[in-house]
């Protein structure tokens, strides 16, 4: 553009036309004013996304871009391309080219499908512009790139029996070796073997003869959800199937007992991307998918790379974040499942249900149960992976005093699915 006035200036003082000076200083004015004016103009565009940060598998979130013009000219064309992750695709691409109105906004809307669990990354937008003449290179801005959660499938349950050995809760039993205090159902005459804090004195001086308080009997279902993702504790053939299996049990068990409202806990030796990251080092987003990914330079031993145990508690808010947790969580090689328990538990409270949910049950697996049993908690095996033998893992999880399930497919967990107990 400089050459070409520079030219009509030369052109006009060597044949002296006005015309030609005309052309020249209108080239320079419009230039000067597309030069100063479109860089200032374009900097101060304001955009956002509106949309659900959070959603469950299977659901379609709209997202809304909101891009704005504040200055009093509006700008000519605005080139618009928003980068989708590939899982979260629908055969759509937001590439569009808009005209701005002065201090207007214009919106953007489309789809995703959260068709996988996992924390995606939405954006960058890119957004592009130049004047009407291209007089000037093109101007470039990008709109950060937002984060979008989607919890694992859930598989609903109806009812769980799970054993327990705490003796107070919320679940009614039929079981008379505990009572609850908090559960009073009335009164009934002293019999000789009755504790004396049984007794309700008030009651029975009104009465004038010895009467206790009658509790109903209780159990409580405070449970830890042990989630192994140790990648080689899984058969290499259909690996990613079972592992991601064993992420929807876990969380179809946490929804189903926090809806009970047992309190809830979860424990994994998985791999959570956002564990110990930095300013400096933050998360890294696979280039195919979009999907997080797991940075092995952030930590350097097994062990340092598996996240905090999110204690028992229950309430949908800890809900959500149990499921933000099995969201994130990937399998690794960590530490094996008989290496790691011992430990995983230390802190856990006496009597406190461990759900166990691994690949198989073989022998050490069981062994390592049962050493739970005797040190006073109450493991349940359950193993996502197909056993033709599984009789055999039953019965030896019997004789060392813990239950045992395999549940390979979503129609297993069938038999679980009961109507509610009668008291």
């Amino acid at each position: 553009m400089t050459g070409l006035i520079l030219f009509l200036i030369a052109i006009a003082f060597l044949l002296r036309i006005d015309f030609i000076f005309y052309i020249a200083y209108v080239c320079i004015g419009v230039y000067a004013w597309s030069r100063w004016y479109l860089p200032r103009a374009f900097v101060r565009l304001t955009g956002k996304r509106s949309f659900t940060s959070h959603a469950f598998w299977g659901e379609v979130v709209t997202v809304t871009l909101h891009i704005g013009n504040p200055n009093r000219l509006g700008l000519p064309w605005v080139q618009v391309n928003e980068s989708i992750a590939v899982e979260l695709r629908q055969n759509q691409q937001i590439h569009d080219v808009l005209s701005l109105p002065r201090r207007g906004t214009v919106d953007l809307t489309y789809t995703i499908k959260a068709a996988r669990r996992g924390y995606y990354q939405i954006g960058p937008l890119r957004l592009l512009t130049s004047d009407l003449f291209g007089l000037i290179p093109e101007q470039q801005a990008y709109l950060p790139p937002d984060y979008i959660t989607i919890y694992p499938r859930i598989t609903p349950l109806s009812q769980l029996r799970l054993p327990s050995r705490l003796p107070f809760g919320t679940i009614a039993s039929k079981q008379r070796l505990f009572a609850d205090p908090t559960r009073p159902m009335g009164v009934r005459d002293y019999r000789s073997g009755d504790s004396l804090r049984q007794i309700n004195w008030k009651v029975s001086a009104h009465a004038r003869n010895l009467v206790v308080k009658v509790e109903e009997a209780a159990i409580s279902l405070e449970t830890a959800v042990l989630l192994n993702l140790h990648a080689s504790d899984y058969s290499q053939r259909d690996r990613d199937f079972y592992i991601e299996w064993g992420i929807e049990v876990a969380a179809s068990l946490a929804a189903h007992l926090i809806e009970q409202r047992q309190p809830v806990g979860l424990i994994t030796n998985g791999v959570d991307p956002l564990h110990k990251q930095t300013a400096t080092n933050g998360p890294s987003f696979d280039e195919a998918s979009g999907r997080l990914q797991y940075d092995p330079t952030v930590t350097t031993t097994p062990l340092s790379r598996i996240p905090p145990i999110i204690p028992p508690h229950n309430g949908r808010a800890h809900l959500m974040k149990i499921l933000e947790r099995l969201a994130r969580i990937e399998a690794d090689e960590t530490m094996a499942l008989t290496a790691w328990l011992p430990t995983a538990c230390l802190g856990l409270h006496w009597g406190i249900t461990i759900l166990v949910i691994t690949a198989h049950g073989d022998e050490s697996a069981c062994n390592s149960l049962h050493r739970l049993v005797r040190t006073g908690y109450n493991p349940v095996l359950i193993t996502v992976e197909p056993d033709y033998n599984f009789g055999l893992v039953r019965e030896r999880a019997r004789r060392l005093g813990f239950a045992a399930y395999n549940v390979t497919q979503a129609h297993n967990m069938e038999n679980w699915r009961r109507p509610l107990p009668t008291i």
